[in-house]
């Protein structure tokens, strides 16, 4: 059973360990990032499922040729067949989330994917920022009737909604959508994330598909809102591939884990008043007191009478309604002063 409703509902940030090419060709890499996410506190480990012939072709022109970034001068089809996790594993690695208590998810490039995924029970799907724009694969994914991620990396406000509106279209609302910024590391000033505060007036959930060094975006972005949080998740950056110079490894990922959680706790609820943790301190507050003896028939002033703690007596907003009273009966230094103990002057 996919959990992140009931997770988020309990308070929790749901947190996404991606995968991506970090497993560097081995199986036996990919099954230990699933172990070593669950170590970390991850709900769900994500990987993406297409083969270097359903995301591009072999074609050797410019157009398909990476420029800058980290896969500066790769050709896309040989990028995505060193990449991609195969087929045949991801029946085993879901096995391997469910063995650790992790909810799986994977991101389909085509609709052949979308098939192999389901074949193997696949309860959640992603679409990656890249796809936004594919609303036929948006609606053949959302038909499932599955919960839907979209991430919105580069996507205008009109793209967005597009996606939304294809999920509702075959029926499905369960959907979050993430911001993104869709550079490899993404750089603090391109971030954005006041975003967030604005994208919760699509009406679905928000989250954050981060690709910043560190996590203080994440803790940012829980502020703004967000619900879900994924971030690339490797067992070593050490271990080079495709995504490991902007991947977690899995101390990183753990303190993420909690320091979202703690920014959620810390935002609470909106309230006024003392909180619970509060109420014992409350009567530390101010309020009036007889500060000196004071006898029958004796006006109170401000010798007499003072705001000071603890919040025992009147409240201290009444002091200029209480001077040039007089005292209905003794009253005692250290005494709290109440409405019954005067009259007028």
């Amino acid at each position: 059973m996919f959990r992140m409703n009931e997770l988020i509902e309990s308070g929790r940030i749901y947190t996404i360990a991606e995968m991506s090419a970090n497993h560097a060709g081995k199986l036996e890499n990919a099954l230990e990032i699933v172990k070593a996410a669950a170590e970390s506190g991850a709900d769900c480990l994500k990987i993406q499922t297409y083969t270097a012939d359903t995301i591009t072709i072999n074609c050797r022109s410019d157009l398909f040729l990476e420029k800058g970034g980290l896969w500066d001068k790769e050709y896309l089809y040989d990028l995505y067949s060193r990449a991609y996790t195969p087929w045949e594993w991801q029946g085993r690695i879901k096995e391997e989330c469910e063995k650790y208590g992790l909810d799986f998810l994977s991101t389909p490039f085509d609709n052949t994917a979308v098939d192999f995924l389901e074949s193997i029970g696949c309860e959640a799907y992603k679409i990656a920022s890249f796809e936004i724009v594919d609303i036929p694969l948006i609606e053949y994914t959302a038909s499932k009737g599955k919960p839907m991620i979209i991430s919105t990396g580069m996507a205008s406000k009109e793209e967005i909604r597009d996606a939304i509106d294809a999920c509702r279209k075959v029926g499905n609302n369960d959907i979050t959508i993430l911001k993104c910024c869709s550079e490899y590391p993404s750089k603090p000033e391109h971030l954005n994330l006041e975003t967030i505060t604005d994208m919760i007036s699509f009406g679905v959930r928000v989250g954050l598909s981060d690709h910043s060094m560190g996590y203080m975006a994440d803790v940012v972005a829980v502020s703004k809102g967000a619900k879900v949080i994924e971030k690339h998740f490797c067992l070593s950056r050490a271990l080079k591939n495709a995504d490991s110079d902007f991947s977690m490894e899995p101390s990183e990922f753990k303190e993420m884990v909690d320091n979202v959680n703690l920014a959620a706790k810390m935002l609470g609820v909106s309230t006024y008043g003392p909180s619970e943790g509060e109420k014992e301190e409350y009567r530390s507050r101010r309020s009036l007191f007889a500060v000196k003896d004071i006898k029958k028939g004796e006006l109170l002033t401000p010798e007499n009478v003072r705001s000071i703690r603890p919040a025992d007596g009147l409240p201290p907003k009444l002091l200029p309604e209480v001077l040039g009273k007089t005292a209905l009966c003794d009253i005692d230094f250290g005494t709290p002063l109440s409405m019954d103990m005067f009259g007028e002057s």
